[in-house]
């Protein structure tokens, strides 16, 4: 059987057909422009590119809930003309196959918990850090939703002494995407993250923030494995700083695995997503 894969963020598409063993056969980047001109490649992607089913993981909020009237939906994005889009109603008017919708991090834990870093436990968390704050949380090796989608990006943290930084969340204050997300780092230094040296004293800040919600998603799903990924994490000298930070916060309220096997980068690197829509579709073929 082929199948189709679709990552759907707010910057591109990414457009693949695969295996169900997760390998990539042949894959498109499409610009996200307006949903008319996107969907139309995307359409023509996969009617060149025939697939059995496809898994779809989009960037949000989305509707995940099939009892909700926006179930299939792109809701609130500030992301011009993708608000209330029917993402899915608009791939099943063009496809008759199985279809598997779900976030684009929940696409990726999903990766990562079948064949990637998290293969071998049942419990895991996959969080990005890059332009946003996304995670999508395994449980027995499920998708984990519940009245929605999580938005982990969102918890609020403890504010560290000195640190004045105004939040870049149009929301929330004193939330993690707010304060450690790539737009947070770049308002914070006046630089991209890559031409930050690693010494800089943003690191540390950066790093005990993501450490403090490292402590919030074990304690509240105790999960065997934390991913970390994105573009704030391509700074590796990030992972020891918030090893370090998270021992000291948790503070041996409970165990938990050795840190440099707990808290972890990302195992497919930037095709836990891709790699996830296959698996998906293979799930969707499986439940059809």
């Amino acid at each position: 059987m082929l199948l189709g894969a679709i990552e759907a963020g707010g910057t591109k598409f990414v457009c693949a057909t695969g295996a169900e063993n997760g390998q990539v056969s042949d894959r498109i980047s499409i610009p996200t422009t307006t949903p008319a001109e996107t969907m139309t490649a995307v359409d023509d992607y996969f009617t060149t590119h025939p697939v059995d089913a496809i898994g779809i993981g989009s960037f949000g909020p989305i509707g995940v809930n099939p009892d909700d009237p926006k179930y299939g939906y792109i809701t609130t994005t500030p992301k011009p003309g993708w608000g209330d889009f029917d993402f899915l109603g608009h791939l099943k008017s063009r496809f008759n196959i199985p279809l598997y919708w779900t976030t684009d991090v929940n696409e990726a834990a999903y990766g990562e918990s079948m064949i990637g870093i998290a293969k071998d436990v049942p419990n895991s968390i996959y969080m990005t850090i890059g332009t946003g704050v996304g995670a999508g949380v395994i449980s027995q090796n499920h998708i984990f939703n519940g009245r929605t989608h999580t938005e982990l990006g969102h918890m609020r943290l403890n504010r560290l002494p000195g640190d004045d930084f105004k939040s870049s969340c149009p929301y929330h204050d004193i939330c993690l995407e707010g304060l450690a997300a790539g737009p947070a780092v770049g308002k914070r230094t006046g630089k991209a993250g890559k031409d930050i040296p690693v010494n800089d004293p943003v690191w540390p800040i950066i790093a005990d923030y993501i450490a403090q919600a490292c402590v919030n998603l074990t304690v509240a799903f105790a999960p065997d494995k934390i991913i970390l990924n994105g573009g704030v994490m391509n700074q590796r000298q990030l992972f020891p700083m918030i090893r370090e930070k998270f021992a000291a916060y948790l503070n041996g309220y409970e165990e938990v695995p050795p840190l440099d096997d707990y808290i972890v980068p990302a195992g497919l690197g930037n095709n836990s997503g891709i790699a996830g829509g296959l698996l998906l579709a293979q799930a969707a073929l499986k439940n059809a």
